[in-house]
């Protein structure tokens, strides 16, 4: 492994398993100082190793000036896929700071046989498609953003809303509110679907594993899924799709100092 100069200054923004992960690599190396910002919108968030900034920079003026106060050598956008007001944050201040930037982002998911997904390219996009397609909803799409399932049209739907934490009005008139956090197990989510008679799911395409067990147990009953595109990474954004692959390409981009 390269010996990197010391001290090599990483801002990680986080809030994702793979910011987490991200810093743990880094941290165990000394040649290394790894930073994470948290968001702060969730109120018990795991914090990973190394030093952890919770809340917002201010735009990206004042992620640019955090930087330069903090002698950031690299920025790390782990956030989560629809964080696109942070990544567009993200890439005017490494652009104004002349600081390199990667995008580490999961996979998307991919429709398998069987599936029954009806793709939506916003929040309310799909809530358009929903008195077509079922009664009882399960919305996984986290507790932002559910003014868009709010109108009156809506009314006649029944909605189980599933977030780390409570979420605020403006709701769904018939909503009930079910708290927990990732991962979910198969087993669980059929019995969610099966105890709650739903008919249709409506989730991001977030990625990776913790919450793709849902997807399973929608192709199993037969169940429609409105799909949320996830936007674009901003243009000229290096990507890394795993924390080992980011891991790599800050060590090779500072291994000759």
């Amino acid at each position: 492994m390269p010996v990197l100069p010391v001290p090599v200054h990483v801002l990680v923004l986080g809030g994702t398993t793979e910011a987490r992960r991200l810093a743990e690599i880094l941290a165990g190396d000394r040649s290394v100082r790894v930073t994470t910002s948290l968001a702060g919108r969730v109120a018990a968030p795991r914090l990973p190793p190394g030093d952890v900034r919770v809340g917002g920079f201010g735009g990206p003026e004042g992620l640019a000036a955090w930087m330069g106060e903090h002698d950031v050598d690299v920025l790390i956008d782990a956030t989560h896929p629809f964080a696109a007001t942070m990544s567009r944050n993200a890439a005017e201040a490494a652009a104004h700071t002349h600081v390199p930037l990667l995008a580490l982002r999961r996979p998307g998911w991919a429709a398998r046989d069987g599936d029954r997904w009806h793709s939506a390219g916003s929040l309310a996009e799909a809530a358009g498609l929903l008195p077509a397609l079922g009664e009882r909803v399960f919305l996984t799409t986290g507790r932002m953003g559910l003014a868009a399932f709010a109108g009156a049209d809506l009314d006649p739907l029944w909605f189980l809303v599933r977030s780390v934490d409570a979420p605020e009005p403006p709701c769904p008139a018939r909503t009930e509110v079910l708290l927990d956090r990732g991962p979910f197990t198969l087993d669980g989510e059929r019995d969610i679907l099966r105890r709650h008679r739903i008919d249709v799911l409506v989730t991001k395409d977030s990625g990776g594993d913790a919450t793709a067990p849902k997807l399973t147990a929608a192709r199993e009953a037969g169940i429609p899924v409105v799909v949320v595109r996830r936007p674009p990474v901003p243009e000229g954004v290096p990507v890394a799709r795993t924390p080992d692959e980011a891991a790599r390409w800050v060590r090779r981009r500072y291994a000759s100092g």
